[in-house]
């Protein structure tokens, strides 16, 4: 997430360090009278939370805060190389492990909601961060889907994603996810690169005109 930070993305706002989003949301609303809370989300992957983020979340709980935490959850450590952690169920050996359950871990603290959403689903995963956001007290949303990086479906025609010109109308909102499989073109249509896309669907689910299609075989049009 915070390779989004600067632009075209312009993700985040503000960033110090591994693991200080949550102790940083709880200092904002503290030095804001919880005037900022409405505006504040604390981003966070699952190995960073569980390698230092709990502490925060205990943190902000026992002393009440008013906050929202949006853990990332791809199952993996996606940031330095697909390295194994307590979430995954397997130990640095690729062995089986005891998997941590983020669910379960952010109740036990003290959460007072933990909400879990699909964020290839934009339009859920808006609204539910945007109620999130108004509740008094600590909520933690798990946004948790595959890493795209993870080549499952890449290349294959039946999850490859293809677009009908006659439908695009060049508004760009599927650019603006930031998929590397999604270029403009030198006509400026979207040029989708069969072995770089994974088959998620999100570029799909933005499209307002059903423009991108999933299967096909008209992959580079």
């Amino acid at each position: 997430y915070t390779l989004g930070a600067l632009n075209p993305t312009s993700a985040m706002d503000t960033c110090v360090c591994m693991g200080a989003s949550i102790g940083m949301a709880h200092g904002f609303d503290l030095a804001s009278d919880h005037q900022m809370a409405e505006r504040t989300v604390a981003v966070i992957g699952d190995s960073t939370f569980i390698h230092s983020g709990i502490t925060g979340l205990i943190n902000s709980v026992y002393n009440r805060s008013r906050s929202t935490i949006l853990i990332l959850d791809n199952s993996i450590t996606g940031m330095t190389g697909h390295q194994e952690n307590p979430t995954t169920g397997l130990d640095i050996r690729h062995q089986p492990a005891p998997s941590i359950d983020l669910e379960a871990l952010c109740r036990v603290i003290g959460a007072d909601s933990v909400q879990v959403v699909d964020p290839t689903d934009t339009f859920t995963a808006q609204t539910v961060i945007a109620e999130e956001m108004k509740r008094d007290g600590v909520s933690v949303v798990i946004a948790r889907a595959p890493c795209a990086l993870i080549p499952k479906g890449r290349g294959q025609p039946e999850q490859v994603v293809r677009l009908d010109r006659e439908k695009c109308r060049l508004c760009r909102a599927c650019m603006k996810i930031m998929c590397p499989a999604l270029v403009a073109g030198p006509d400026g249509y979207p040029q989708i690169d069969a072995e770089s896309c994974n088959g998620c669907g999100l570029c799909v689910r933005v499209c307002r005109f059903d423009a991108l299609l999933q299967g096909g075989t008209d992959h580079d049009q």
